[in-house]
C-alpha cells in the first residue's frame, strides 16, 4: 500500500537564491520568486507547508514594465480616514520605493492568511546591487523563458 508524501516543516531543507533584477519584467520575476518562495519548484512541495527557499532581489529600482504601464498602473493606499486616499503612479512608485513595488507584487501571488505571512518573510528585495546576506552563501538564480538578460 502506497501513500502519499507529506513534508513537516521541520525536515524542509531551505537554500538562499539571489535574483537580479535588472532589466526583468515585473510580473515574470514575480512569479519566479513566488514559486521559489512557496517550494513548488521542489519534488516535496507540500501546500499547506512552508517548505519554500529564502529569495533575495537586488537592483529593484531597474525593473521594467511592458506597454504604457509605467505612467496607467497605479498603487492606492488608504488611511482609514476621509480623503485619506493617496495614489502613486508606477513611475512614482520605482522611483521612490522600488522595494516595495516588488513585495507588492510578489506577496499577491501568495496565499492569504498564517502560511502566506510566514512565506513573505523570506523574501528580501534591495534596491541596490548589495545585500548583507552573505553569511549565507547565496546561489544567483537564472529567471527561465524570455525577457531581461
Amino acid at each position: 500500500m502506497r501513500t502519499t508524501f507529506m513534508q513537516k516543516s521541520h525536515e524542509v531543507d531551505r537554500k538562499w537564491h539571489v535574483i537580479d533584477a535588472a532589466g526583468q519584467t515585473l510580473g515574470r520575476l514575480a512569479t519566479e520568486a513566488a514559486t521559489l518562495l512557496r517550494g513548488k519548484h521542489k519534488p516535496t512541495f507540500t501546500p499547506h507547508v512552508d517548505g519554500g527557499d529564502y529569495v533575495i532581489i537586488i537592483n529593484a529600482d531597474q525593473i521594467t514594465l511592458t506597454g504604457n504601464k509605467m505612467n496607467q498602473k497605479m498603487y492606492y493606499r488608504y488611511s482609514g480616514y476621509q480623503g485619506g486616499l493617496s495614489v502613486k503612479s508606477a513611475a512614482q512608485m520605482r522611483d521612490e520605493q522600488p522595494e516595495r513595488m516588488l513585495e507588492l507584487a510578489i506577496r499577491g501571488m501568495l496565499p492569504n492568511g498564517r502560511l502566506g505571512r510566514a512565506t513573505g518573510k523570506k523574501l528580501f528585495v534591495y534596491a541596490g546591487g548589495e545585500h548583507p546576506h552573505a553569511a549565507q552563501k547565496p546561489e544567483v538564480y537564472e529567471l527561465k523563458g524570455k525577457g531581461g538578460n
